[in-house]
Protein backbone atom coordinates (compact mmCIF):
# COMPACT_ATOMS: atom_id res chain seq x y z
CA UNK A 1 0.00 0.00 0.00
CA UNK A 2 0.99 3.35 -0.83
CA UNK A 3 0.82 5.93 1.32
CA UNK A 4 -1.06 9.24 0.01
CA UNK A 5 1.31 11.98 1.66
CA UNK A 6 2.09 12.70 5.43
CA UNK A 7 4.10 10.66 7.60
CA UNK A 8 3.82 6.95 7.02
CA UNK A 9 0.66 5.53 8.61
CA UNK A 10 -0.71 9.04 9.07
CA UNK A 11 -3.85 9.99 7.03
CA UNK A 12 -3.73 12.84 4.88
CA UNK A 13 -5.29 15.85 7.08
CA UNK A 14 -5.04 14.17 10.09
CA UNK A 15 -4.37 15.89 13.19
CA UNK A 16 -0.32 16.16 14.25
CA UNK A 17 1.12 16.85 17.84
CA UNK A 18 0.22 20.46 19.24
CA UNK A 19 -3.38 19.95 17.68
CA UNK A 20 -1.91 21.91 14.62
CA UNK A 21 -3.60 19.30 11.03
CA UNK A 22 -1.91 18.54 7.92
CA UNK A 23 -3.72 21.07 6.12
CA UNK A 24 -4.00 24.44 8.26
CA UNK A 25 -6.65 26.15 6.39
CA UNK A 26 -8.69 29.30 7.16
CA UNK A 27 -12.27 28.03 7.66
CA UNK A 28 -15.13 30.12 5.57
CA UNK A 29 -18.11 31.67 7.80
CA UNK A 30 -21.46 31.65 5.32
CA UNK A 31 -23.46 35.27 5.01
CA UNK A 32 -27.20 34.36 5.40
CA UNK A 33 -28.80 37.73 6.11
CA UNK A 34 -29.81 40.13 3.50
CA UNK A 35 -28.52 42.87 5.64
CA UNK A 36 -25.15 41.26 5.56
CA UNK A 37 -25.33 41.39 1.52
CA UNK A 38 -26.53 44.39 1.69
CA UNK A 39 -23.48 45.72 3.91
CA UNK A 40 -20.65 44.26 1.44
CA UNK A 41 -22.78 45.89 -1.60
CA UNK A 42 -21.18 49.22 -0.13
CA UNK A 43 -17.73 47.72 -0.46
CA UNK A 44 -15.14 47.21 -3.35
CA UNK A 45 -16.07 45.55 -6.31
CA UNK A 46 -14.47 43.39 -8.97
CA UNK A 47 -16.11 42.71 -12.00
CA UNK A 48 -14.97 39.60 -14.00
CA UNK A 49 -16.53 38.13 -17.12
CA UNK A 50 -18.38 34.54 -14.76
CA UNK A 51 -18.66 36.79 -11.60
CA UNK A 52 -18.71 39.61 -9.85
CA UNK A 53 -16.62 39.71 -6.58
CA UNK A 54 -17.69 41.87 -3.76
CA UNK A 55 -15.38 42.37 -0.85
CA UNK A 56 -16.17 44.59 2.62
CA UNK A 57 -13.73 44.74 5.22
CA UNK A 58 -15.51 44.33 8.96
CA UNK A 59 -13.44 46.01 11.11
CA UNK A 60 -15.01 43.92 14.03
CA UNK A 61 -11.17 42.64 14.27
CA UNK A 62 -12.63 39.07 14.00
CA UNK A 63 -10.60 37.70 11.03
CA UNK A 64 -12.88 35.13 9.46
CA UNK A 65 -13.25 35.04 6.12
CA UNK A 66 -17.20 35.02 5.38
CA UNK A 67 -18.42 34.24 2.01
CA UNK A 68 -21.85 35.06 0.24
CA UNK A 69 -23.37 33.38 -3.05
CA UNK A 70 -26.00 34.69 -5.20
CA UNK A 71 -27.36 34.38 -8.69
CA UNK A 72 -30.20 36.51 -10.22
CA UNK A 73 -32.80 34.67 -12.13
CA UNK A 74 -32.14 36.87 -15.23
CA UNK A 75 -29.47 34.19 -15.80
CA UNK A 76 -31.51 31.20 -16.31
CA UNK A 77 -34.32 28.85 -14.27
CA UNK A 78 -33.21 26.98 -10.98
CA UNK A 79 -31.64 24.40 -12.55
CA UNK A 80 -28.64 27.12 -13.82
CA UNK A 81 -28.75 28.87 -11.04
CA UNK A 82 -27.88 26.48 -8.74
CA UNK A 83 -25.28 24.63 -10.83
CA UNK A 84 -23.95 28.51 -10.80
CA UNK A 85 -24.05 28.53 -7.50
CA UNK A 86 -22.11 24.84 -7.12
CA UNK A 87 -19.21 26.33 -9.47
CA UNK A 88 -19.10 29.21 -6.94
CA UNK A 89 -19.25 27.59 -3.82
CA UNK A 90 -16.52 24.92 -5.41
CA UNK A 91 -14.15 28.33 -6.05
CA UNK A 92 -14.84 29.99 -2.61
CA UNK A 93 -13.54 26.46 -0.76
CA UNK A 94 -10.82 26.11 -3.16
CA UNK A 95 -9.33 29.73 -2.85
CA UNK A 96 -10.54 31.75 -0.21
CA UNK A 97 -8.79 29.92 2.69
CA UNK A 98 -5.77 31.03 1.36
CA UNK A 99 -6.79 34.24 -0.80
CA UNK A 100 -9.27 35.77 1.09
CA UNK A 101 -8.57 39.01 2.56
CA UNK A 102 -8.77 38.22 6.43
CA UNK A 103 -11.73 39.81 8.69
CA UNK A 104 -13.78 40.89 5.58
CA UNK A 105 -16.87 39.69 3.66
CA UNK A 106 -16.94 38.70 0.37
CA UNK A 107 -19.89 38.01 -2.42
CA UNK A 108 -19.59 35.80 -5.43
CA UNK A 109 -22.12 37.29 -7.98
CA UNK A 110 -22.85 34.68 -10.69
CA UNK A 111 -22.57 36.45 -14.36
CA UNK A 112 -24.51 35.09 -17.44
CA UNK A 113 -21.34 33.28 -19.29
CA UNK A 114 -20.17 31.67 -15.72
CA UNK A 115 -21.98 28.75 -16.41
CA UNK A 116 -20.26 28.28 -19.68
CA UNK A 117 -17.22 28.92 -18.82
CA UNK A 118 -14.04 26.05 -18.04
CA UNK A 119 -13.55 26.09 -14.43
CA UNK A 120 -9.96 26.35 -14.89
CA UNK A 121 -10.79 29.32 -15.86
CA UNK A 122 -13.25 30.62 -13.34
CA UNK A 123 -10.30 29.85 -11.04
CA UNK A 124 -8.02 31.57 -12.72
CA UNK A 125 -10.08 35.26 -12.50
CA UNK A 126 -10.90 34.17 -8.88
CA UNK A 127 -7.45 34.72 -7.87
CA UNK A 128 -6.91 37.15 -10.58
CA UNK A 129 -10.11 39.19 -8.70
CA UNK A 130 -8.20 38.38 -4.90
CA UNK A 131 -5.59 39.78 -5.86
CA UNK A 132 -6.98 42.68 -7.45
CA UNK A 133 -9.23 43.38 -4.00
CA UNK A 134 -6.14 43.19 -1.99
CA UNK A 135 -4.35 45.88 -3.21
CA UNK A 136 -7.11 48.40 -3.27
Amino acid sequence: MIPMGGREGERAGAARKGGETAFAKQTLARLTKRSEFLAVNAGRRVPMPGFVLLVRPRGDGDETVRVGFTVTKKIGNAVVRNRMKRRLRALARELLPAGGIGGADHVLIGRQGGVERPYATLRDELAKALAKAQRR
